[in-house]
This record gives C-alpha cells, sequence and structure tokens, in this order.
C-alpha cells in the first residue's frame, strides 16, 4: 500500500542509485477520481505514489486481511521490474479513515505502515511510511542495511 528513492525491486541491491521512472500510464482506470462512501476509506483498487510506483489492492476480507501486487517505478535495473505480490491487514474505526500495514515480497525485507484519509469531498489519500531491511554481510556493515521514507499514495481507480 509500497516508496521513495530507496524503493528498490526484487533482485536489485539497495546500494544502488534510483532513477525515477518515466510517467507512462499503462493501467486501468488512471486519474480517475473515486467517490468515498460517507468518507470512508476503501483500499480495494488502484493507488499511485509521487515517485510512479502503483499498488493495486484486489481483496479485503472481513477480518481485515488485504492482497495485491506493487509495480514499482524506482529502479536501476535495466530490464523491466515485475509486480511483486503484497499481503497485509487494516484496522476500520468507526470514522473509516483506516490505519494498515503491508509487506512486499521482494528479494529483501520492506514493509509499510500507514493511514488512509477519505472526506465526503475529497480524494483518498494514503499516507505512508517504509521500512526496508537489506541483507548484508558482517555487523559491521548493519549500519547501512536499514533505509527508512514516507510516500503518499493517491487513487487512481
Amino acid at each position: 500500500i509500497l516508496c521513495q528513492a530507496s524503493e528498490i525491486p526484487r533482485g536489485e541491491k539497495a546500494g544502488t542509485t534510483e532513477a525515477k521512472a518515466t510517467n507512462t500510464k499503462w493501467w486501468p482506470g488512471h486519474k480517475q477520481k473515486h467517490p468515498t462512501r460517507n468518507g470512508k476509506c476503501n483500499l480495494i483498487g488502484w493507488w499511485e505514489n509521487e515517485l510512479g510506483s502503483k499498488m493495486h489492492v484486489s481483496t479485503v476480507d472481513s477480518q481485515g486481511n488485504f492482497s495485491g501486487e506493487y509495480h514499482t517505478a524506482v529502479s536501476s535495473a535495466q530490464k523491466p521490474i515485475k509486480p511483486s505480490p503484497l499481503i497485509g491487514s487494516q484496522h476500520l474505526d468507526e470514522d473509516g479513515q483506516c490505519t494498515f500495514g503491508f509487506t512486499i515480497n521482494w528479494k529483501f525485507s520492506a514493509v509499510f505502515v500507514g493511514q488512509c484519509f477519505a472526506g465526503d469531498s475529497e480524494d483518498e489519500v494514503l499516507q505512508t511510511s517504509w521500512l526496508l531491511r537489506e541483507k548484508v554481510d558482517s555487523l559491521h556493515s548493519d549500519w547501512k542495511a536499514t533505509r527508512t521514507g514516507r510516500n503518499v499514495f493517491t487513487r487512481t481507480g
């Protein structure tokens, strides 16, 4: 529900220099306004962050567990990056502004936490923070193994 300049796709090293992807829109419903129901947030659908990465939440069950896929736009890889599975859970309060967390199945560990904000006349927005942990060879290299950042996702369809 995934990243800043440190967003690294499966198979890439977190130490590489990332580049912002082009603004190519290749998924259905791009930039369509999605009406909220009484100001309550619904995670299902397509979301895009300020760097052009996209995620699709396909299901949310009655317990608040959800799944989908993440399409990164930030990479230094020469080949196109394949979508990566994501799984998470949400907590929906009476006001409909849910908090959530999810992980992305990359070669390293990446977790997101956030809150969905929705108003009757506003677009839904996901404010997220993330941690990315890369495996390092020794305890002496541990200082460079974890990155942190923030992203804002808006609904696109």
